[in-house]
């Protein structure tokens, strides 16, 4: 460990200490002028990568507050540590059942490492920008149109996982991926609610014929209870006279006792 310490201390060489003296030196001699270059400041939300003669200084970045850097030898570079959203243009996706569709999304994402995205990836915004908009390709290429149109869910939460990973090198942190519309070709939708349709008075049939036969035994039900009492059929007879003249309308009912029609029927 000590002597990791030791090369640590050393890693600018004798060279580059003598420039840092200098450095040194030099703001001592034009102080207090000096101290409006060596005084930076950084908001709450930023942070700063300081770097002294091309190399990091500390594993940590500065901020947010008043940090210091010598003049000619430290340079820094502000990181925006707030979430940044960003649209995803549409893609010309081919489903796995072979149907192309148009699919755009959203996503959000923040800088979770300031030192990892400004040493390990040249532009982190653009780069995620550009792996989103290929992500979004392979994930949808290996889904079928209904899983597209019926798991959008389960295909935000796959994506958000595949861009967190790939780009936790980067020191970025994906928090949030969603899509946002799915068109689909005129034909191909015309087509779909064709099929709806179609499925939609198929089970409509099928519940009418479920209710004619449920209908039918009731009213076998319905016969044989009334068959059981004679005085039944009488007062179904008035029952459904009422319920005729409740209407209001022109009908005109002749009433004909049931007993009369009994007597022909027994002397046949």
């Amino acid at each position: 460990e000590w002597i990791k310490k030791c090369k640590r201390s050393n890693w600018l060489g004798c060279f580059g200490w003598v420039l840092v003296i200098l450095s040194g030196l030099l703001m001592l001699l034009t102080f207090p002028i000096s101290i409006f270059m060596c005084v930076k400041i950084v908001q709450e939300y930023e942070r700063a990568v300081i770097f002294r003669l091309g190399r990091i200084t500390d594993k940590k970045a500065k901020g947010p507050g008043i940090f210091f850097v010598l003049p000619c030898t430290d340079s820094f570079v502000k990181v925006d540590m707030r979430t940044v959203s960003f649209d995803i243009p549409p893609q010309e996706i081919l489903t796995k059942d072979s149907v192309t569709v148009s699919v755009d999304g959203v996503v959000y994402f923040r800088v979770s490492s300031p030192i990892s995205s400004v040493a390990n990836v040249s532009d982190a915004d653009c780069s995620t920008r550009l792996l989103a908009q290929t992500t979004l390709r392979n994930v949808l290429g290996t889904k079928n149109l209904a899983e597209l149109l019926s798991d959008r869910e389960g295909i935000s939460h796959s994506m958000q996982a595949s861009l967190d990973e790939a780009t936790d090198s980067w020191g970025i942190k994906v928090e949030r991926v969603e899509i946002k519309d799915v068109k689909l070709p005129q034909q191909l939708q015309r087509a779909m609610a064709a099929e709806a349709e179609a499925a939609r008075e198929a089970r409509a049939k099928v519940i009418a014929a479920e209710g004619e036969m449920n209908a039918s035994r009731a009213l076998k039900e319905a016969s044989l209870v009334i068959a059981e009492s004679p005085s039944a059929l009488q007062l179904r007879y008035l029952q459904t006279l009422n319920t005729v003249a409740a209407e209001k309308n022109s009908t005109i009912v002749f009433p004909l006792p049931i007993d009369m029609m009994s007597l022909f029927l027994n002397r046949k």
